[in-house]
């Protein structure tokens, strides 16, 4: 028997890490087809030669920024006074982060949001960012997605003449530009926000913001969007506004934000969260006070909860690429893993729900295009609101299951931080699992929107429409089936049983989706 050799390892996983280099867009059919189907034709071919180069910087600069920022010494700090003694309350970052940005933001990622209906573009360039794990910026581009878009829509032309401009600036270096954040959470208030005490007091020279933010990721943005109650405003959510905060003032010294300190987290890590104290901070009012904290959730969580979902499906993708990869070049018992029945087993499951939950993913992006454009009817509309939540918890829970078994793949070298990338994304995604709604809020969510607007009459005449099979028609019966029985049963069993529902019903809608898109092959 011939004796194995290290040395033919380490060059098979040397063309492992080769191959692993190619574009990811060009190498990912389905996103190809997906985006052709929404796009149409012309749309897609011109857009097809730049996320064809970022795909390309993506596999190689990006990835190799990105693991380098990502290793624990590289991590952000607080620095909280200059060489002189003056308080700055600064976020410093490692120098690769900032050319990470730079790279991200000049494709135009955010730019576009100039003009509606780009979603579907803006969102397949997230999704490239997404094979990286959160990548310290995947968060930022949805909170300064949100930010953009509430003030299109609740902003004054004064406040839309400040910050906009910023907001939409391709350069990240540029001081010009303006990134965004959005602190909902204080410390007795996490998914009940109508319990948050943040205080906001009008005065002569304008608004100002008392009171502390317990989750605030990017902490570093320029701009904040917060909920603060109006003195004298009635309690729970009917009585929050909704308010941009500045990080500094226009002589550079801090707003009157404080940073307590950053945040020790599990996964997203090169990305700034912190806890901070507003004293008298300088705010300004988005749309009626109070009354802004109904389009914070239509307008800027959905806008979150969507990048979610789209991140999730870029995770998904990198921990299918990274298995399928390893599993041709590693060989055990004399031959390559992937001729083994249990791994072709795994990745066929990878491939399986990241096509499932793209396909899925990008019919919601393609309604929010719709709704943005005035081109929606009304059935879209009820549908985006039911399936948005449900598509968040479902793909989140969905990524996580899929680059655990990538792991298995790898075996013990899937546990091995700078050998892979997936212990960080499996890290990554334990934190989208709990951003922007857990997963028994928003199952509580939909159980609540499905009693007082019967969402689910317009969501199972879209399903009909986009189905292309029998089997899935039947399986849009057995939902209608289960979501009767949901409805009529008792508060208590019904709020347990709508989870088994959606895990259900999802894997209905993106089955359908992807029917769709092949219907237009």
């Amino acid at each position: 028997m011939e004796t194995p050799d290290p040395r033919s390892t380490r060059a098979a996983l040397a063309a492992w890490n080769a191959e692993k280099a190619e574009n990811h867009f060009t190498a990912d059919t389905d996103l190809q087809r997906t985006l052709r189907h929404h796009l149409g034709a012309a749309e897609y071919d011109a857009a097809a030669p730049g996320l064809a180069s970022f795909g390309a910087e993506s596999a190689v600069e990006l990835d190799a920024l990105i693991r380098e920022n990502n290793r624990d010494e590289h991590l952000p700090q607080l620095r909280r006074w200059d060489a002189i003694g003056r308080r700055t309350e600064q976020v410093v970052f490692h120098p690769d982060y900032l050319e990470i940005g730079r790279r991200i933001y000049r494709t135009g990622v955010i730019a576009r949001y100039a003009e509606p209906g780009h979603d579907r573009l803006q969102m397949a360039y997230a999704y490239l960012v997404g094979q990286h794990g959160e990548g310290g910026h995947l968060c930022p581009l949805a909170c300064t997605a949100g930010m953009v878009k509430i003030l299109q829509a609740r902003g004054d032309a004064e406040l839309k003449a400040r910050l906009l401009p910023g907001l939409l600036h391709w350069d990240r270096a540029d001081p010009a530009h303006f990134h965004a954040a959005q602190f909902l959470t204080e410390i007795q208030g996490g998914s009940d926000v109508g319990t948050n005490v943040v205080s906001a007091r009008q005065t002569p020279d304008g608004w100002r913001v008392t009171g502390e933010k317990w989750f605030c990721s990017v902490i570093d943005a320029d701009l904040y969007l917060l909920t603060a109650r109006p003195e004298g405003a009635p309690a729970g959510t009917a009585g929050l506004g909704a308010f941009v905060v500045p990080r500094l003032l226009p002589d550079g010294s801090p707003n009157g934000v404080f940073v307590r300190r950053l945040k020790y987290k599990l996964g997203t890590r090169s990305m700034a969260s912190g806890e901070a104290d507003f004293i008298d901070a300088v705010a300004w009012p988005v749309g009626d006070v109070p009354g802004g904290f109904k389009p914070v959730v239509e307008i800027v969580l959905n806008t979150s909860r969507l990048y979610n979902a789209v991140g999730a499906c870029g995770f998904m993708r990198r921990a299918e690429l990274e298995a399928t990869t390893y599993a041709r070049h590693r060989t055990a018992f004399g031959q390559s893993i992937d001729q083994f029945p249990l791994v072709q087993r795994s990745l066929a499951m990878l491939r399986r729900e990241r096509r499932l939950a793209v396909s899925g993913t990008f019919e919601l992006v393609a309604l929010t295009d719709r709704i943005t454009l005035g081109t929606a009817t009304e059935d879209e509309r009820q549908t985006f609101r039911l399936v948005v939540n449900m598509n968040k918890y479902w793909t989140s829970i969905r990524a996580t299951a899929a680059i655990h078994e990538a792991i298995e793949v790898l075996g013990g070298n899937g546990a091995i931080e700078d050998f892979s990338v997936l212990p960080r994304l499996w890290r990554d995604c334990i934190v989208l699992e709990s951003w922007e709604g857990t997963h028994n809020v928003l199952a509580a969510q939909v159980l609540k929107d499905l009693h007082r607007y019967r969402l689910h009459e317009a969501y199972f005449r879209h399903l009909e429409r986009l189905a292309g099979t029998e089997a899935t028609r039947a399986r849009i019966a057995e939902d209608r089936q289960a979501l009767g029985d949901v409805l009529a049963a008792p508060p208590g069993p019904a709020s347990v049983a709508i989870r088994d529902f959606i895990d259900h019903t999802m894997v209905t809608w993106q089955t359908a989706c992807c029917e769709a898109e092949e219907k237009t092959r």
